[in-house]
């Protein structure tokens, strides 16, 4: 299961809770210019199966897009075909952030991040992005008091 979050709440859900651990699919700063793959991160050792998967754009060009998904699997050479979350197709700079509840699927213990880039118009043909995808542990309190704000009128 995903969720969209916008950037606030996304900042808020993990405010004031205790450490958890944090995991990049993609390194701070990463640049691309073409189709690619981040390294298998494993999970297997996850105490919670609920991510917050904090995408951060801190570099774009006109005229392109980026398409950022997770993929999954037992094990980095069974990675599944289909993603686990998929970002909305991206054109801007800026925070975007997905819930990822894999509770429900414990035969997954590793993530990868898979992008593509396309340009289109004027100028150099070549897109090139810089970002980094963040995976963040939320607690199951924090998801149980969420659930049920989210229930009230």
């Amino acid at each position: 299961m995903t969720l969209c979050l916008c950037g606030g709440f996304s900042r808020a859900l993990i405010y004031n809770q205790p450490a958890m651990l944090d995991i990049y699919l993609v390194p701070e700063k990463t640049a691309v210019s073409a189709k690619g793959d981040g390294p298998a991160v494993d999970i297997a050792d996850l105490e919670n199966r609920v991510l917050l998967l904090q995408l951060q754009v801190s570099g774009i060009v006109e005229q392109e897009s980026l398409d950022v998904s997770v993929f999954g699997g037992p094990d980095e050479k069974t990675i599944a075909v289909a993603p686990l979350a998929s970002f909305p197709q991206l054109f801007y700079r800026g925070e975007y952030a997905l819930l990822l509840d894999l509770s429900a699927q414990p035969q997954v213990k590793v993530l990868r991040a898979h992008w593509e880039v396309n340009r289109w118009g004027r100028g150099p043909e070549k897109p090139w992005f810089e970002f980094s995808l963040k995976a963040t542990e939320i607690s199951p309190e924090l998801m149980r008091e969420r659930r049920a704000q989210a229930r009230q009128p």
